[in-house]
């Protein structure tokens, strides 16, 4: 698995937008290099261990409808777990891209109903539900480049899930998938960024999130 990052303390605050930015750059900078070094095999494990956490999870398996994404690159692998879903019954809603770069909404019925998308994205044929539709989920699952202890979430920068998620209920678990070393003491931060629930990760399984203080020695 991704061993530990050495990654600078990130200096800006939600009152100083540019250096908080310029953070962001340089940690996403540093956690896609660190994931690009990976060996293909480890990813296949940390897929593996992930998609059975996930499906023994107990809000996943009471959830009617499960908001999930189909990965790209080298973000944990989530094509097995969105499928093992669907075949258990689960109404799974995976993301169509919008050119305004929100997010919109359709059902997965099986890896034949996927149909290539923007910026390299494999997304579903079926008709959109509505950028409203993530709303509806029992349990969001999140891409994620790094999350802090209090839940902040460090994506891509293009901010289509930051606007998807803000639309999700605060009682709706919300949970990224990461990497063993993702999970970081401290993620700069916006006043737009929507924090998670929880992560999860191949070699801890979940953290439900903000980490209380007296437990976050061992992180």
């Amino acid at each position: 698995m991704i061993g530990p990052l050495s990654v600078p303390f990130a200096r800006g605050t939600v009152s100083d937008v540019p250096g908080v930015q310029q953070d962001k750059a340089v940690l996403r900078s540093r956690l896609l290099a660190a994931r690009s070094g990976v060996p293909t095999d480890e990813r296949k494990e940390a897929a593996r261990l992930i998609r059975d956490t996930l499906l023994d999870l107990p809000a996943l398996q009471m959830a009617g409808t499960v908001a999930a994404y189909y990965s790209v690159g080298t973000e944990p692998d989530t094509r097995a777990l969105v499928y093992a879903l669907w075949k258990r019954g689960t109404y799974v809603l995976l993301p169509l891209l919008r050119p305004d770069g929100d997010l919109d909404w359709a059902s997965y019925e099986g890896p034949d109903s996927l149909v290539p998308g923007p910026r390299g994205l494999r997304e579903p044929a079926e008709p959109p539900r509505g950028t409203d539709a993530v709303a509806r989920a029992d349990v969001v699952l999140a891409p994620a480049l790094a999350v802090d202890r209090a839940g902040n979430r460090l994506g891509r920068g293009g901010g289509s899930y930051d606007r998807a998620l803000a639309r999700v209920g605060p009682l709706i678990p919300v949970i990224a998938l990461l990497y063993d070393a993702e999970l970081l003491s401290r993620v700069p931060a916006e006043p737009h960024d929507t924090p998670v629930r929880a992560a999860v990760r191949p070699g801890s399984g979940i953290t439900w999130l903000p980490v209380p203080a007296d437990a976050r020695g061992g992180i």
